[in-house]
């Protein structure tokens, strides 16, 4: 990938600015029936205002929300247009569930998006936000049928650990040593 490549996002906090963005966003998958991951739970959202305190309290240790953990979300917007092309929510730490199927990272990428490279790029902005987070290793998972995942993931240096049953399949699940 050319440093132009590795260039064309931002990874940028979702703010009252972004409503209608997200919501457009959010309305694509709708359309396609597709599910909302590293959106935290933005399809579930009654609207964006309650999805946006629900990010900030979720993005503090002393106010994370009941049965979460302290997570960031952040917007990939496409630097030449400013375009939301994708989401991504960075954990801090995992719980049981996260451990076992959703990992340190989830993200998702708008459908009309897809296969452009979008989603390695954002993985890799979202390993150098760990950086930050002082994660040495980070767990990403993904279903092991999502064979455009299973490339993302391994393009970032993820390493399969293991398979694990999940509802009707099986999740991936993939350690990326990020450093500091």
């Amino acid at each position: 990938m050319s440093a132009e490549q590795r260039e064309r996002l931002a990874l940028v906090p979702p703010d009252e600015s972004w409503a209608a963005a997200v919501w457009d966003y959010r309305a694509e998958f709708e359309a396609v029936g597709d599910a909302l991951a590293g959106t935290a739970d933005l399809g579930a959202a009654a609207d964006f205002t309650g999805w946006l305190a629900g990010l900030r309290a979720d993005a503090r240790p002393d106010t994370v929300r009941p049965g979460r953990v302290s997570a960031d979300t952040f917007l990939a917007v496409r630097r030449s247009d400013r375009r939301l092309v994708g989401m991504v929510n960075i954990r801090h730490a995992l719980n049981d569930y996260l451990f076992r199927f959703g990992g340190h990272i989830g993200y998702s990428v708008r459908p009309t998006e897809r296969r452009k490279g979008y989603a390695k790029e954002m993985l890799r902005l979202a390993l150098n936000k760990c950086k930050g987070l002082k994660l040495d290793r980070v767990l990403v998972t993904c279903d092991s049928k999502n064979e455009a995942s299973v490339r993302t993931i391994r393009a970032n240096g993820g390493a399969l650990e293991n398979r694990v049953p999940e509802e009707d399949g099986f999740t991936d699940r993939y350690w990326i040593e990020v450093g500091r």
